[in-house]
């Protein structure tokens, strides 16, 4: 009889072990590095594709909601978007009694939304097969892996069909914007001299603010070639900076230019090149701040998707503004009543000056990664080395910003105003939505607990 108490509890041990070793798949699966690779892919697509910085933090928005809405019920103190985000009224539930791997569900519905909404289809699929093999390598069993994909797929299908009411297909059959001979307003400039684009960008709908015009900046100065006006000389400092730039002046504004399609000229020959835009380097900051604090699977979701938000609702914000004041470059300025010669160090953007899109994006991102990640969090911006500029140390997200907002002055691009109100407006974007997703205080509590 003990002999047969003892094969019992042999086999009962053996049984254990082997479904420890089992569920290894379980924490192989929920490494961060998915969602950090998945999300790397999505910002190389669109840079390969070239899309303006407006339509980027479009597609960022929409599949960083996904990947974390798929992903969060692994964990119930992440908290849906369902209700917090306009129109978003419902989405799909994992289904009662089934065993999912929420990691899983959240990459497929990420790069399912991504495919979607770019023109290299092609490139999303491949990768999204290349990493699915790797998901399937961990052992997971093939019931989970199959829940899994469906439970991601349909909340992928759920946040598409939400996109599509976002008013964003109807703006691409409105107006272009008219170049008029008021000498207060934008103008194409050199080398393209490609119209201002995206002029009814302020017309989509919001994702958390209440209306594009919420926080509206303070007019823009008021036009004029007087020589003793505010604007001739807000022009002249432009000039002026832009003429004797020192060198760090020079690598702030370079390592910051952020432009998806640069016009280059040699001669009779005109190449484009392709870079980051102003969104995807502040994307690339949070994987940088994720990866240092080893945050986990959720903690790094939800910092893309909170992230994604401001980055959004930013654009939104200063695109109305943009094509409310249509204010003239300082290029196009400079050119006609200070010197005819003058040339900015970075192209000139083909849309209206005020307000600096970059200021109140960087403005926005400094509050909530802030919030995210603590208010001295020091570290190396690798964003732009592989576009051939090295690295930059900050010791904190908000004198990031402070450097991204001041690099457009130096960049000859933006007058001062537009910058100082738009660091403003930034902070005021920033300030309301981390109190609005951040509104229970332990989910807060839990993100900072975790680098510390």
């Amino acid at each position: 009889m003990k002999s047969y108490h003892f094969f019992i509890l042999i086999f009962l041990l053996s049984a254990s072990l082997k479904t420890v070793a089992n569920d290894d798949w379980k924490k192989l699966c929920e490494d961060p590095e998915y969602l950090h690779r998945s999300v790397k892919e999505v910002t190389d697509v669109m840079v390969h594709d070239i899309y303006s910085p407006p339509v980027a933090s479009r597609i960022y928005a929409y599949v960083n909601i996904a990947g974390y809405e798929a992903a969060h019920y692994q964990d119930k103190n992440y908290i849906s978007f369902v209700g917090r985000l306009h129109g978003l009224s419902h989405l799909s539930k994992p289904v009662l009694g089934k065993e999912y791997c929420y990691a899983l569900a959240g990459v497929s519905a990420l790069l399912s939304v991504a495919k979607s909404m770019v023109i290299s289809e092609e490139k999303i699929r491949n990768f999204y097969d290349a990493i699915l093999k790797d998901f399937k390598a961990t052992g997971i069993p093939d019931e989970v892996f199959n829940n899994s994909i469906v439970l991601g797929g349909k909340i992928a299908g759920d946040v598409i069909t939400w996109s599509l009411q976002d008013n964003y297909q109807q703006t691409r059959s409105l107006s272009k914007y008219i170049v008029n001979n008021d000498a207060a307003t934008c103008k194409p400039t050199p080398p393209a001299y490609r119209k201002a684009i995206e002029p009814h960008w302020g017309e989509l709908r919001t994702f958390l603010i209440d209306t594009a015009q919420q926080f509206k900046p303070v007019p823009p100065t008021k036009f004029s070639t007087d020589t003793s006006s505010r604007f001739y000389k807000e022009a002249r400092d432009v000039e002026t900076i832009g003429s004797n730039l020192t060198a760090e002046q020079t690598e702030i504004a370079n390592f910051w230019d952020c432009n998806p399609f640069k016009m280059n000229v040699n001669g009779h020959v005109m190449y484009a090149t392709k870079k980051i835009s102003p969104g995807g380097h502040w994307i690339n900051i949070t994987r940088l701040a994720c990866r240092k604090i080893n945050a986990d699977f959720m903690q790094s979701a939800k910092s893309y998707a909170y992230l994604s938000v401001v980055l959004a609702d930013c654009f939104i914000s200063c695109w109305d503004e943009k094509y409310r004041s249509k204010s003239i470059r300082p290029e196009t300025y400079i050119n006609k009543y200070i010197s005819q010669r003058w040339v900015p160090l970075l192209q000139t953007p083909p849309f209206p000056e005020y307000t600096s899109g970059h200021s109140i994006v960087s403005a926005a991102f400094s509050v909530l990664l802030t919030s995210l990640f603590g208010e001295s969090f020091a570290y190396a911006d690798s964003t732009e080395v592989e576009f051939q500029i090295p690295v930059r140390y900050f010791n904190s997200f908000g004198e990031a910003a402070k450097e991204a907002a001041i690099s457009r002055f130096y960049g000859g691009i933006h007058y001062m105003p537009s910058i100082t109100c738009g660091l403003e407006e930034g902070r005021k974007i920033g300030e309301f939505i981390c109190q609005k997703l951040l509104v229970v205080k332990h989910e807060k509590a839990l993100h900072l607990a975790a680098i510390k």
